[in-house]
């Protein structure tokens, strides 16, 4: 079922009552559906991204739509959910409850000494368990009807029920991760499904992942590092300072990018943190770090892999701050308009 445009003036100012981006389409006639996850339980420094959500979708509506390099990718459809309040009820909930808890263990006090304690980290592990499942049964209801799925967070533990739907979809694919970090962290903070975990989850569980290609990573902890070294090249990880080293030394970005993508599989999932960019671009993300891209340098591995005859199967753009002035929004919404064009433009 197509949308009529007949009415829709795309040059135009776009219309508050309209979905994201001001686009007059539902959850029927949209090829793409996104889903947002307000969840932050287990963000362990700055908090905000639970509601960039509906933040994003008003910041939207300044987006122009087009794209030169997938000028019509927005006519096939996109439509985001609305935000499930009793999901951002219950991480409000949880997120005050996981403070309690890494207040208490930041004193070096140990939980098992503590029963208030152990039955708070039970409580935030089965409440992180509750989301992973809801966000898997709504990524896969839509996956079922042959729609394209996105997943928009919250913190970057919220793509695992995602990555767990398409694991079942397309069986073997590999995944692309655009982030300050490693995220292989194993229980992080004692917390199962932790932001600092999701990747080290998704390995471990889901053997369909074929490959996980890192881009950007400059925080990282020993434990991650012997992770990297001992997965036979199953994860790769680009270091910025290495990127850097690279293109100071005369290697231009064509050129780095040509290699990265000739080590991707045919079928990618990104997954991209913001804080992956360079925090003059995010500066209210959950967890900043100096450095990293700028949005251009990341676009260009995009256009790239998409020549390269590569499918982009899905993605979840996370960990998009909140801001007084609406700059994090403002970025994060043109982040995810390149995206929704990209995984559209199949």
């Amino acid at each position: 079922m197509m949308a009529d445009l007949s009415q829709f003036d795309p040059n135009g100012v776009s219309i508050p009552n309209n979905n994201l981006f001001g686009l007059p389409f539902n959850e029927n006639d949209a090829q793409l559906i996104i889903i947002p996850v307000p969840w932050e339980v287990t963000v362990s420094s700055k908090a905000g991204t639970a509601r960039a959500p509906e933040h994003i979708i008003s910041a939207s509506l300044q987006v122009d739509l087009y794209d030169s390099e997938c000028s019509n990718s927005w006519k096939k459809g996109i439509f985001m959910n609305q935000v499930d309040k009793k999901i951002l009820l219950k991480n409000d909930y949880l997120r005050k409850e996981n403070e309690l808890y890494l207040n208490f263990i930041n004193t070096g006090e140990k939980v098992e000494t503590n029963k208030f304690m152990q039955r708070t980290l039970k409580e935030v592990n089965e409440g992180c368990a509750m989301m992973n499942e809801w966000v898997y049964t709504q990524t896969k209801q839509q996956l079922d009807k042959d729609k394209k799925v996105a997943l928009l967070g919250g913190d970057h533990s919220t793509p695992y029920g995602f990555i767990k739907a398409l694991t079942e979809k397309h069986g073997s694919f590999g995944i692309l991760q655009i982030d300050a970090h490693c995220d292989l962290r194993k229980s992080y903070e004692g917390l199962d499904f932790s932001h600092g975990s999701i990747m080290y989850n998704v390995l471990r569980d889901f053997p369909q992942i074929s490959k996980l290609m890192q881009l950007g990573v400059r925080d990282y902890c020993e434990a991650e590092w012997n992770y990297i070294c001992n997965s036979e090249f199953k994860v790769i990880t680009y270091f910025e300072k290495e990127l850097k080293e690279r293109t100071y030394e005369g290697q231009t970005w064509q050129q780095i990018t040509d290699e990265i993508i000739s080590q991707l599989p045919d079928k990618i999932y990104i997954s991209y943190d913001i804080d992956g960019l360079d925090p003059k671009l995010c500066p209210h993300t959950g967890t900043p770090v100096p450095g990293g891209f700028d949005m251009e340098q990341v676009n260009y591995i995009f256009k790239k892999i998409i020549t390269s005859g590569r499918e982009i199967i899905g993605f979840d753009l996370s960990e998009t701050g909140i801001s007084s002035d609406g700059w994090d929004e403002n970025v994060g919404s043109r982040v995810l308009f390149k995206l929704c064009n990209l995984l559209l433009n199949q």
